[in-house]
C-alpha cells in the first residue's frame, strides 16, 4: 500500500530548502516566481507536483520542496519583538494539553509565534482568545495569522487585561508578560476548575514572584522549568555539536486552578463562644 500523495496546489504554503541549508516559505502562485541568491525558483515548477522531492533553479542550484512545519511557520514569522522558540512552545501545548476543541486564552499576542500554534492545535472546532494592548503589534500578528489562514480560530482583542478576560471557563491559560503575578485573579476568573495555567519569564526573581503569588490566588500544582536544545552538525563523518545552541531563553511556570471547599468551623465559631467554654 502506497503513502497519500502530497500535490501542491494554488495557495498552499511551500518550504523550499537550498543545498546551503536557506530556507524560504512562499506561498504557491501561478506565474509567480521567487527570487534568490542562487536563481529563480519558478512556481509552476512546483504547482501540481508532489512535495518531497527537488527542483532546481535558473541557475541548476537544487532546491527541497517540502510542506513547513509548524516549527518552519514560526522562524519565518514577520516580527518585531521576540518570539517564543519552538522548542518552548511544543513543550508548553503538551503540558498545558492543547488538542483539538480546547479553548484557550493567551495575553501578551507580540508577532503571534504562539498563537500561531495555539491556533494550529486546537483547531478545527477550538478558539483562541489572544490579547494584546499595543495596536501595532496586533495589526502584525493578524498579518502574520491571516497569511497563514489561522485567523478563524483565533479572536484577537485589544485590550489591557487588568479589566480581565471575556471568557469563563477556558481550558487553558497562558500569560507571555512581565508582570503575570499582576493577573492572576483575572486568569483564575477566567479557567475552568483543574484549568491549566502557564507563563514564560526571562528572570529567576521575576519567577520568584510568581510563585510566591500563585497558591494565593488559587493554583496549585506549580512547577518551574527550563528547557535546553543542542543541535548536532548530521554529518557521518563529523557528528559533533553545532557551534552555537539555544540555551535560556526563559522560565516555564505551570500550575492548575484549584476550588477548595471553605475549612469547616470550629464548634461555637462565629458565635461568639470559646471553643472552650466560659
Amino acid at each position: 500500500m502506497t503513502g497519500q500523495t502530497n500535490v501542491a496546489k494554488e495557495n498552499d504554503l511551500v518550504l523550499l530548502i537550498g543545498k546551503d541549508r536557506k530556507r524560504f516559505i512562499v506561498r504557491l502562485t501561478p506565474g509567480a516566481q521567487l527570487q534568490t541568491h542562487r536563481g529563480v525558483v519558478y512556481h509552476d515548477d512546483i504547482l501540481g507536483r508532489p512535495l518531497g522531492r527537488e527542483i532546481r533553479s535558473h541557475l541548476d542550484y537544487p532546491f527541497l520542496v517540502l510542506e513547513p512545519s509548524t516549527h518552519d511557520l514560526i522562524l519565518g514569522l514577520e516580527r518585531t519583538t521576540q518570539i517564543m522558540y519552538p522548542k518552548d512552545i511544543g513543550y508548553v501545548l503538551l503540558k498545558m494539553n492543547i488538542k483539538p476543541g480546547s479553548r484557550v486564552v493567551e495575553a501578551g499576542t507580540g508577532s503571534g509565534g504562539l498563537t500561531l500554534a495555539l491556533a494550529r492545535a486546537v483547531m478545527p472546532t477550538g478558539q483562541v482568545y489572544s490579547y494584546e494592548a499595543r495596536p501595532d503589534i496586533l495589526r502584525l500578528a493578524a498579518k502574520n495569522l491571516d497569511r497563514l489562514g489561522l485567523l478563524p480560530f483565533v479572536e484577537l482583542k485589544e485590550r489591557d487585561i487588568e479589566e480581565g478576560f471575556d471568557e469563563v471557563g477556558v481550558d487553558a491559560l497562558f500569560l507571555d508578560l512581565r508582570t503575570p503575578w499582576l493577573y492572576l485573579a483575572q486568569a483564575y476568573a477566567a479557567l475552568k476548575g483543574g484549568g491549566f495555567f502557564g507563563a514564560l519569564l526571562p528572570t529567576a526573581n521575576q519567577v520568584v514572584q510568581l510563585i510566591g503569588a500563585l497558591p494565593s490566588y488559587g493554583f496549585d500544582a506549580i512547577e518551574v522549568e527550563e528547557l535546553l536544545l543542542r543541535p548536532y552538525k548530521a554529518v557521518p563523518a563529523r557528528l559533533r555539536p553545532m557551534d552555537r545552541m539555544v540555551a535560556h531563553t526563559g522560565y516555564l511556570i505551570f500550575a492548575r486552578k484549584i476550588e477548595r471547599e471553605p475549612a469547616p468551623k470550629a464548634a461555637g465559631e462565629g458565635q461568639g463562644i470559646s471553643p472552650e467554654g466560659d
